[in-house]
């Protein structure tokens, strides 16, 4: 795959990146101890998942062209122009001497396992040490994010200052009437979480992923691309893409039904939202 076709593959697998994010926050919410902020009522566990589905975009911030680049207009494309550049400058740092020269950062050193962790760690050490003010700026990236890859549709004819409104709106109600599920670490457990569904999600298209890129050095290469064997990857916008999108939609809708309605199927301890 051509970087031309990797900013393609960034912009068409948003929703399944953002629905597989959905679906593993909402699976993981029920298990998230409540001793570093994990949810205790549906609400919060629903929140959680849109967290994670949010951050289920972020690695393609390298990316001008991508859903998540898209999010809040100019602003958001100037900090994907800035993290592209990031991510180049890092790969050439730490390239190995057989690793091919690149004209731009995508999928370097934000689809990596070491960006998943230090993500979840920043969250969680500013929302920890600060308080309100990093807890509602992480909830509106992220919901925002969200909202841009669950509705695609919605959120592409609608106007970026409308989507970042709702967005603002959204992370305030959270902060105002579910406080306690905006857990420090908890909310870095989202973000790094996310974040590694897509690198999962990646590892299953043409390119794969360099999941341990810049670190560990195999014959000469230190960004080597993770994914399965070529006969079982699929193309973005394909076949495969598009039933994976399915598949993870009908898990989330699953998930959340059972997270609003049976939370003791989960393993969870909050209450039915309607008991």
């Amino acid at each position: 795959m051509t970087h031309g076709s990797e900013e393609v593959a960034a912009m068409v697998m948003g929703p399944t990146h953002a629905m597989s994010g959905a679906a593993a926050g909402l699976g993981m919410a029920a298990v998230i101890p409540a001793s570093i902020g994990g949810p205790t009522t549906a609400v919060g566990a629903l929140t959680f998942g849109a967290v994670t589905a949010g951050a289920a975009l972020l690695p393609d911030i390298d990316s001008p062209q991508a859903t998540v680049s898209r999010a809040f207009g100019f602003v958001s494309v100037g900090v994907a122009h800035a993290a592209e550049d990031a991510a180049l400058a890092v790969y050439n740092l730490s390239k190995g001497r057989k690793d091919p020269r690149r004209r731009n950062g995508h999928r370097t050193a934000t689809h990596t396992v070491w960006f998943a962790l230090a993500a979840g760690a920043l969250v969680g050490v500013l929302v920890d040490a600060f308080g309100k003010t990093p807890t509602i700026a992480v909830l509106f990236l992220m919901l925002g994010l969200a909202l841009r890859g669950l509705f695609p549709k919605w959120s592409s004819s609608t106007d970026w200052l409308v989507v970042t409104a709702v967005s603002a709106a959204a992370a305030v109600a959270v902060w105002t009437w579910q406080p306690q599920t905006a857990g420090a670490w908890a909310l870095g457990t989202a973000v790094t979480v996310g974040i590694v569904a897509h690198l999962l999600g990646d590892a299953l298209t043409k390119s794969g992923v360099p999941m341990f890129g810049g670190v560990l050095s195999i014959n000469g290469r230190r960004w080597w691309d993770v994914g399965l064997p070529g006969f079982l990857r699929i193309k973005a916008n394909g076949s495969g893409d598009k039933m994976l999108l399915s598949v993870f939609t009908v898990l989330s809708c699953c998930l959340a039904c059972l997270t609003v309605f049976d939370p003791a199927w989960l393993g969870a301890s909050w209450p039915p939202l309607t008991g």
